[in-house]
């Protein structure tokens, strides 16, 4: 079983950015499609994006879509997610998490097996 510690929360102003790290350790996380998902206070946890494990596709939701781009890179064993023109709605914990039993894209959290603990993501307004 992979091991996933995500970094790079912080609290950012509106209209600033920041880079999510995912960095991967027990096994290559080039098994696994990756994800980021994210969970604001009393609401449920979303997919935010994913990304195949060859790096060439890759999912956003509507709420992200154009502002953020998820990337890896296998030789590190690290996945990334750059988020920019943040919103004060991004606030959340921020999850990275990897799905080892397909080769496509899925969005359902019930398909990701294995989880890093969250990073934390304020935006101030």
């Amino acid at each position: 079983q992979v091991q996933l510690v995500e970094s790079g929360g912080a609290l950012v102003q509106a209209g600033g950015s920041l880079r999510l790290s995912c960095a991967a350790s027990g096994r290559p996380f080039s098994d696994y499609v990756a994800g980021w998902f994210r969970q604001a206070p009393g609401k449920e946890r979303r997919i935010v994006a994913a990304i195949n494990w060859s790096g060439t596709q890759m999912y956003y939701s509507d709420s992200v879509k154009g502002r953020f781009t998820i990337s890896r890179d296998n030789a590190k064993n690290t996945v990334y997610l750059q988020m920019n023109s943040l919103k004060p709605e991004d606030t959340a914990v921020y999850y990275c998490a990897g799905d080892s039993g397909a080769t496509w894209l899925r969005v359902s959290e019930y398909a990701y097996d294995a989880w890093g603990q969250g990073t934390q993501v304020t935006v101030s307004s």
